[in-house]
């Protein structure tokens, strides 16, 4: 019912080449994948070349962030406007890193979200729980101020339009994973949340994602869990062996 999403986010990383080359392999050894969407997310200045070389391919793009404004007077900043320029039908938002480093709120990232909405781009709203908050038993509060605060005022009627991104932020680039049965946990309770929020014909359709170390020894066990609908991979992605394993996962039985 709910087709798989597998997403790589290249993050600030490699040059122009090291993009093309990495999406020239995966698009060369995804010609076989129809029953899963593949989602790739290199940095800005490699956007236009990668998706001119997986143009016609499973393969799609996405933004790592955007600005709510469609242009204006901000400097560095990119528009939802450019992102669909560049045939971007995805974009991440309230990613931990933009959280953390740039100190996005829920009311910003909120605003991205509706933007996004409004200009036909399908948001990836990126929440989780740091270590302090998973030790002191806050993962529940955390995650529904943050999804509640994103999704704030949102209205729509097709599952497709929305993606959830479930990340640790105690398990990005640490080594460390929520163990299965503990990401089914949360996606479980998100999924309560989104049913609140948005309906349960909406809930039991939108595609939560699981991020946080996602490896190629890993992803067979979490996408046999029956909540977790993909995943939102960082340094496992950089490299089209590991990436292209967790694409073509295969469920535990």
């Amino acid at each position: 019912m709910r087709v798989p999403l597998l997403a790589g986010n290249w993050k600030m990383h490699g040059n122009l080449d090291d993009a093309r080359n990495l999406a020239q392999s995966l698009v060369d050894n995804c010609t076989d994948v129809g029953d899963r969407e593949i989602v790739i997310s290199p940095p800005y200045t490699a956007l236009e070349s990668v998706k001119a070389i997986t143009a016609g391919s499973p393969v799609k793009i996405a933004g790592q962030n955007m600005h709510w404004s469609s242009s204006g007077a901000y400097t560095g900043e990119i528009s939802p406007l450019m992102l669909k320029d560049l045939g971007c039908p995805y974009v991440i938002l309230g990613h931990s890193e933009r959280r953390q480093y740039f100190s996005e709120d829920d009311s910003l990232i909120n605003k991205k979200v509706h933007s996004a909405l409004e200009h036909e781009l399908v948001p990836i709203l990126c929440v989780g729980e740091t270590l302090q908050e998973r030790e002191t038993n806050r993962t529940n509060l955390v995650l529904e101020k943050q999804i509640r605060g994103g999704l704030k005022g949102v209205s729509v009627t097709d599952p497709a339009k929305i993606v959830v991104a479930y990340e640790p932020v105690w398990a990005i680039g640490t080594g460390k994973t929520a163990k299965s049965e503990q990401a089914q946990e949360v996606h479980c309770f998100i999924r309560g949340l989104l049913n609140d929020i948005l309906g349960t014909d909406m809930a039991v359709k939108i595609r939560i994602l699981y991020g946080g170390s996602v490896k190629p020894d890993n992803v067979d066990e979490l996408m046999n869990q029956p909540d977790i609908d993909g995943t939102l991979v960082g340094g496992a992605s950089l490299k089209a062996e590991s990436f292209l394993r967790i694409i073509k996962f295969v469920p535990v039985k």
